[in-house]
């Protein structure tokens, strides 16, 4: 059985394309959770080899993993496509590449045959530990077959990707993005039922000028409401944005600390509900706030000098 869980969160996932030398190199002063190295949509078919060859070159040369980037994954072409026998025999040789993004997934035979590939090659050159996956969500077809597609081996998350979406239901994209939301909601809600950890939202295709701030800050205060744990970004200056918006706020994090001290004597105190700051708080609200800091410790945030400081919160 492989692990299924991620023992940090994968916030901002930024599109790096593999065939541009200069780019891969830049990559590496950027600091982002997960760095994804395209082998698919940003390669033209005629630079494919070229791009894997790019991408051999540039990750062997590392000698070890930059402190700044907490992941370096590929997205490879799709099963059934002419390059997708040749990525997945270049995946496991490359030094530090810890996931496979897997897009156009269909049905569970197309993440089973990514894992299977992917097992052969590792089991060659005796890979110590086995690579992840992360499906790309992109059509109908797919957000039909979600409850099957999360029972594949190896998957490690889901991601949105709207723009094929949107092609695949003739769908115009709006500001408010409403066209979209039986799909994210469906993609959340399947992930969670699954116990899968990382939900990756759409991308954000304006990054130019305060208003594209102002639209990245919607999206990501949206999708975090709607409970994706990330989202996808295309260039460098969405990074921070992205990251801020998906890790706890202080405000969210000291609540959180609170109700779970002032949870724990209700608990010993056999009180089923109580109440702090005038609000009802029971199971499921402790069992949120218990989330919260879960999430904020994986964001690398105070948490012990909280829990110090509110040892003395009690329930009402």
């Amino acid at each position: 059985m492989y692990p299924p869980v991620t023992n940090f969160l994968r916030r901002a996932m930024l599109y790096v394309p593999s065939s541009s030398p200069r780019m891969l190199t830049k990559s590496l002063g950027l600091t982002c959770d997960t760095v994804i190295y395209d082998l698919e949509d940003s390669v033209t078919p005629t630079a494919k080899a070229e791009a894997r060859a790019a991408l051999k070159t540039h990750m062997n040369g590392l000698l070890s993993k930059p402190p700044n980037i907490t992941e370096f994954a590929v997205r490879i072409n799709s099963p059934g496509s002419p390059e997708f026998e040749k990525d997945v025999k270049l995946i496991p040789e490359l030094h530090f590449v810890d996931t496979v993004i897997v897009p156009k997934v269909n049905v569970l035979g197309d993440v089973r045959a990514v894992s299977h590939a992917l097992r052969r090659k590792e089991n060659h050159i005796m890979r110590e530990k086995p690579i992840k996956l992360m499906a790309m969500i992109e059509t109908a077809r797919a957000v039909m077959n979600l409850s099957t597609i999360c029972e594949g081996p190896r998957l490690n998350g889901l991601i949105f990707a709207a723009e094929d979406f949107a092609l695949d239901l003739s769908l115009t994209r709006t500001p408010d993005l409403k066209e979209f939301l039986y799909a994210r909601s469906a993609i959340v809600t399947a992930a969670r039922a699954r116990a899968i950890p990382n939900v990756i939202d759409l991308v954000c295709t304006s990054y130019q000028g305060p208003e594209a701030v102002a639209q990245l800050e919607r999206e990501c205060q949206d999708g975090k409401r709607m409970g994706f744990t990330g989202k996808q970004v295309i260039h460098p200056s969405q990074i921070k944005t992205v990251q801020r918006l998906f890790t706890p706020s202080a405000e969210e994090v000291e609540w959180a600390v609170r109700v779970t001290i002032a949870g724990e004597k209700a608990v010993k105190a056999k009180r089923g509900a109580w109440v702090l700051d005038g609000k009802m708080i029971d199971a499921p609200v402790v069992g949120k706030a218990k989330d919260i800091v879960n999430k904020a410790r994986k964001c690398d945030l105070d948490v012990d000098g909280l829990l110090e400081k509110w040892k003395d919160q009690e329930f009402e």
